[in-house]
């Protein structure tokens, strides 16, 4: 077939297979979607058009609204939900393209990964969690945002990382494998930044075996992590991390959990975010009674929560529990009635 008559989307799928790795997932080579509704668009891939549906929709816009570690910071400087996606996102993209994996379907899988992450972030979840029989799993609601609540019709590929983001699950693919690492590795360093810029830490503070391992300087420790990834995975079917690697990016970790995600400065306004959960979760259960099975109720009532920013559920909890005054006439308007009355005497 002449170049000159294939599409943009046929020249590009052709390609995937001269530059790609022979363990890439190729877009021709699919599972496809769970609808076969689709129109056909010939200048892009399959997994370009779901990276596309996911910048686009309405759950990835309220992210930027939503914690990250920090609840309502207010230094624009600290991560919210959004600025975290972003940052996972370049770091699987330059994985991915050093490991020739598909970088189209790794950004699809990192744009849409927190997409079912509550307000008021690891606290919101942990709330709905206790409050649900069956408990909340971000990465769980994650899926249902994008196949029922705004329903895009992704690829199986993309449906499956986005799935498998979180630790302990095994990704189908390599690509979701780059996210899981790149989700980490993105967290871990740019909590460290904002920890020390809230002053809860000082880089003297972290363990030194890790600093010797991987340095006190933040673009130094984020690149020897990615780094460590490519070099251990390059030309071989499964992503992963030298052991040594793991063990210090591990060890890393449960230091950030003792002495930062934990630390009483950091959550010193959970137990009021916990509170708005709760108060919305209570209040949208018994209001949806008259109308609803009562089967149907908590996955709806999770649904609308679970989607809200935090600015939104802070305004929902004060306009339903916070009474407001009686409207009165000001000053003002007794002195316009004043005027009035003294040019209709004249």
């Amino acid at each position: 077939m002449n170049t000159e008559c294939k599409t943009v989307k046929e020249q590009l799928e052709e390609r995937e297979y001269e530059i790609l790795s022979p363990y890439a997932t190729k877009c021709k080579e699919s599972k496809g979607r769970k609808h076969k509704r689709e129109e056909q668009f010939e200048i892009r891939t399959e997994f370009q058009r779901d990276r596309d549906k996911i910048l686009h929709s309405k759950s990835f816009r309220r992210l930027k609204h939503k914690t990250q570690v920090f609840l309502s910071p207010y230094n624009d400087h600290f991560r919210t939900r959004l600025t975290h996606t972003l940052e996972v996102s370049q770091i699987a993209r330059t994985m991915a393209r050093a490991l020739r994996l598909n970088e189209d379907l790794v950004e699809a899988i990192a744009l849409g990964h927190d997409l079912g992450h509550t307000a008021f972030g690891h606290c919101g979840e942990g709330t709905l969690d206790e409050l649900l029989p069956n408990g909340f799993h971000h990465n769980l609601q994650s899926v249902r945002v994008v196949e029922v609540l705004e329903d895009m019709n992704l690829c199986k590929e993309t449906v499956d990382g986005i799935l498998t983001h979180t630790w302990g699950y095994k990704p189908k693919t390599p690509e979701a494998q780059v996210v899981q690492y790149a989700d980490k590795i993105a967290y871990i360093n740019h909590d460290i930044e904002d920890s020390i810029r809230a002053g809860i830490i000082s880089e003297n503070d972290l363990p030194q075996d890790c600093v010797r391992y991987f340095s006190s300087n933040q673009s130094a420790r984020l690149g020897k992590m990615i780094t460590d990834v490519i070099t251990s995975s390059i030309d071989k079917p499964k992503v992963t991390m030298s052991e040594e690697g793991w063990f210090y990016v591990t060890k890393l970790r449960t230091w950030m959990f003792d002495n930062v995600y934990l630390d009483p400065i950091a959550k010193a306004e959970e137990k009021k975010a916990k509170n708005i959960i709760k108060s919305l979760f209570e209040y949208y259960t018994e209001k949806l009674a008259a109308y609803c099975n009562k089967e149907d109720i908590p996955t709806i009532v999770t649904d609308y929560i679970s989607g809200m920013s935090d600015q939104y559920a802070i305004r929902r909890y004060l306009d339903l529990f916070i009474p407001k005054p009686l409207a009165e006439n000001s000053n003002d308007e007794a002195l316009f009635r004043k005027i009035q009355d003294e040019i209709h005497q004249v």
